[in-house]
């Protein structure tokens, strides 16, 4: 008996030292999910908006059809599509799935308050662009869910077009560090549990990369402005433009 007693004691002592290392590495890996869905579904978001260009900035067509409830129909096939996950089944309640319905509310929200913009008549180009939409996006979304998540596009520093898109200390370093490293594997993400305005958080940060399309804004000849009013970066097909960066709060 003194035995049992004494196996159950160390047993149970065992449990205990690693219960809380059990319990982080659960915690990255919901952080992980929740992460890259969130990023997902701000890509998607993007990709409508894109997709959608030519009809955008058509100055013959007034209402182009394209209100908040369709563009995030739209930007859900995309999600499951890539992500190969319904948000439906996605437990209700979860942190996961209350920050998902945050960000789709942030992006019907974005849409319905510029329909001005997107369906004025006589205007080609209207500045409603894929980069714009998702800083917008990420403001809406901040203003729902800043206390536990943030999400927002940034750069290499010499291509940030928008101050507000600056890197922070840890972006800057793991854009650095990491992703621009000639040894980094493509679309790879960096993932970290570091301390942030002074509460401990996890830290994700999802590569990007110029398509094609990117070109007409960010490609050659270098210096040459474009159609938004900025210099050209003189980038080719497949060279870093972006991090998506979501911090979650723990």
């Amino acid at each position: 008996m003194r035995s049992f007693k004494h196996w159950s004691v160390r047993f149970l002592c065992c449990l205990i030292a690693i219960t809380p290392a059990v319990g982080h590495a659960l915690d990255r890996e919901d952080d992980v999910v929740i992460a890259r869905s969130l990023t997902a579904m701000l890509r998607a978001a993007r990709t409508v908006v894109s997709r959608n260009q030519a009809l955008i900035n058509d100055p013959a067509i007034g209402d182009k059809g394209l209100s908040g409830k369709k563009v995030l129909a739209d930007a859900l096939v995309i999600y499951k599509e890539t992500t190969q996950v319904d948000p439906k089944s996605i437990p209700a309640g979860s942190r996961h799935a209350r920050l998902l319905r945050a960000q789709q509310d942030a992006i019907v929200e974005v849409i319905d308050a510029n329909q001005s913009t997107l369906n004025q008549n006589g205007v080609a180009f209207k500045g409603f662009i894929p980069s714009t939409v998702a800083r917008l996006i990420n403001e809406a979304f901040a203003k729902r869910a800043s206390e536990d998540a943030v999400v927002k596009v940034t750069a290499p520093e010499p291509l940030i077009r928008n101050r507000k898109s600056r890197p922070d200390e840890w972006e800057a370093r793991t854009i650095r560090d990491k992703l621009l490293a000639a040894d980094w594997p493509k679309n790879q993400a960096v993932s970290d549990t570091v301390s942030n305005q002074g509460r401990e958080a996890f830290r994700f940060a999802s590569p990007e990369y110029y398509a094609p399309s990117c070109l007409s804004c960010h490609g050659g000849p270098k210096g040459q402005i474009d159609v938004t009013g900025y210099p050209k970066e003189g980038a080719s097909e497949g060279d870093l433009g972006g991090v998506i960066s979501v911090t979650l709060f723990r």
